[in-house]
């Protein structure tokens, strides 16, 4: 998406004009264009000042097809949920109806507001459905038997560090679209974009355990 607004910023006057465009113009074209900018970099790249630049992940709402997915995966399974950069909070709302305790994490104000309010419109305690403003990468996710995510794939190796280090050997991961290499997968939903893995923590890390014992 960075190249995108790239290209809309060139200066492509060379080519459709051979004159010079009026200052004022030129004045009132770039306001326009850096503040389209700057409201897609809230929405595309939250936390830009915060985060470091390796784990940024642009903003990409889950699809319809993909939160059935995840639900898809989640059957059969109860206790507390956490979503990892929840967006506007649709896979959490979805899992918080079949009696889920759920957390999101999104470094977004704007989204966690607007996730909050949809929460309250809709009658959800937090107890039920939460919205964190805050950096999952530095928060302890161990008490959590149940992550989402659809993340990037650049950022895939450092998440996967962290949720073997922190969460409970009957915890599942489920993540969308980008599998996470070296892992086992427990099961996977879907096709193209929308297929979605699951993992179960206790057999990754007896998996991991022997991988080295074979290369012996």
């Amino acid at each position: 998406m960075e190249d995108s607004i790239d290209v809309i910023l060139e200066d492509h006057t060379g080519v459709l004009s051979p004159h010079r465009p009026h200052p004022a113009v030129s004045a009132c074209l770039g306001a326009l264009f850096t503040a389209v900018y700057g409201v897609w970099s809230t929405f595309a790249l939250p936390g830009l000042g915060t985060i470091p630049r390796k784990l940024k992940v642009p903003y990409l709402p889950s699809s319809r097809v993909q939160t059935l997915n995840i639900m898809k995966l989640l059957e059969g399974r109860t206790g507390r949920l956490v979503d990892l950069g929840s967006g506007d909070g649709r896979v959490v709302f979805a899992a918080s109806s079949t009696g889920f305790q759920c957390t999101g994490f999104e470094i977004n104000s704007i989204l966690v507001a607007y996730a909050r309010n949809k929460a309250r419109w809709n009658g959800l305690p937090t107890s039920q459905a939460a919205f964190v403003n805050k950096d999952f990468w530095k928060t302890d996710l161990s008490h959590f038997n149940n992550v989402t995510a659809f993340l990037a794939p650049g950022v895939m190796a450092v998440l996967s560090e962290k949720l073997l280090k922190e969460l409970p050997d009957d915890a599942r991961v489920i993540s969308c679209r980008f599998p996470i290499l070296d892992w086992p997968v427990q099961s996977s939903v879907g096709s193209g974009l929308d297929q979605t893995f699951a993992y179960d923590i206790g057999i990754v890390r007896a998996h991991l355990r022997k991988a080295p014992e074979a290369e012996v």
